[in-house]
């Protein structure tokens, strides 16, 4: 475990002490600065291991390598702005950066910083570049900081450090085991006629991930998916295909009442012609264009938060380019959703078609979670956590 110098750090010591307890063999890693926030004297004492800090001390040399490859988890928290810097160009100048670098086994990070530095552009594009790398990166929270402010960039709390580190030490434990998920993906393509339809750019790679998150964390799948490309990769996943919104609705009211979580990540067309045409429709220069009267289409969402049963999760999801934090607020009370996931395409590398996204999730308590560009597969592991979360 590594400790960066940032206030955060006393929550290190809670972090220590709950991991030893749970059964961890815990070596902790100190940089210079974090020693002004935390004692090496308590971590060691809780630890029950010396707190490393130099590359050597005395006449011992810290084998950098050999705790590389010690380990089973290395987890940085908190992660200070200078050693996520660091970890994003390969600056290799302490202990702690030379067992990063020499590390064999998986890597979290808990950042911690003031909110302007965890929303600055180049702290995004450093946190992009840990994730492309395969380092996992714990949430930060909404709260007050160091400085006074109230904002983003709080630790993430430890015992929802602790959950997450069970949960990627045991990959093959399934939470959700015996649960039935109703996921929903794709766009639904609303026919003008024969070969013309209303449609829109979702390419459903979100809503698959979904589906294989859910499959991978033990849940009985079913994939209502509209017109696609893609498939999921799990092959348990049971997969409906649909055309129109009309028949996703029907479709999910079929299975809908025999669930526990729901899932609808699918771009589903608010309004249809009322009428298709028959035949294709011919462009004559002596009659004037069609006239398509339209009208509204089910509102699939809606419909589940009415049905919804104790014990049941609901998921919606929002794509808004305009006021989207209250437009995500109000459409997770509107529809009477557990969970509001609300993406904007405003944000470089979100939105249709793209493998990555960039979500913040929203609870009925007012609690908000933002996350960083991830990957799709990285988003959907974290909307499954927070459903895993509400369940309990």
């Amino acid at each position: 475990m590594g400790i960066t110098g940032s206030i955060a750090a006393y929550k290190s010591i809670l972090l220590v002490r709950l991991l030893v307890k749970a059964g961890a063999e815990v070596k902790v890693i100190q940089t210079s600065a974090s020693r002004d926030f935390v004692s090496p004297l308590v971590l060691s004492t809780l630890s029950k291991n010396p707190v490393l800090s130099d590359l050597s001390e005395s006449d011992a040399w810290a084998n950098h390598v050999m705790l590389g490859r010690w380990a089973d988890l290395m987890v940085i928290a908190p992660l200070s702005c200078n050693t996520l810097s660091k970890m994003a160009t390969g600056v290799c100048d302490n202990l702690l950066m030379a067992v990063y670098l020499s590390s064999t086994c998986p890597v979290t990070v808990c950042p911690a910083m003031d909110e302007d530095m965890w929303l600055h552009p180049t702290t995004r594009r450093n946190l992009t570049i840990i994730a492309n790398d395969s380092v996992s990166i714990i949430p930060v929270g909404h709260g007050e900081l160091g400085s006074g402010l109230v904002g983003e960039g709080r630790m993430a709390e430890p015992e929802q450090i602790l959950e997450a580190i069970a949960l990627q030490l045991n990959p093959h434990s399934k939470p959700l085991e015996g649960k039935r998920a109703l996921v929903t993906a794709g766009p639904t393509y609303e026919p003008i006629d024969p070969v013309r339809f209303i449609g829109n750019h979702s390419s459903g790679k979100m809503g698959i991930e979904i589906a294989d998150a859910l499959c991978k964390a033990g849940a009985d799948v079913t994939l209502i998916l509209g017109p696609s490309a893609e498939r999921p990769k799990c092959s348990k996943v049971n997969v409906v295909n649909i055309t129109t919104a009309v028949q996703m609705f029907e479709a999910v009211k079929a299975i809908y009442y025999n669930t526990e979580i729901g899932v609808f990540a699918a771009a589903v067309a608010d309004y249809r012609p009322e009428n298709a045409f028959e035949s294709k429709w011919k462009k004559d220069g002596n009659t004037n264009p069609p006239t398509i009267k339209l009208v509204e289409n089910p509102d699939i969402l809606k419909y589940c938060g009415e049905q919804k049963k104790e014990g049941q999760c609901l998921v919606g999801f929002a794509l808004e380019t305009d006021n989207e934090e209250a437009n995500a607020l109000k459409k997770l009370k509107s529809k009477n959703a557990d969970l509001l996931v609300l993406n904007s395409l405003k944000d470089e590398g979100a939105g249709f078609g793209t493998n990555t996204n960039k979500i913040a999730i929203f609870g009925k308590k007012g609690n908000k979670k933002a996350f960083p560009l991830l990957k799709k597969s990285e988003v959907a592991t974290e909307i499954v956590n927070a459903i895993i979360a509400e369940l309990s």
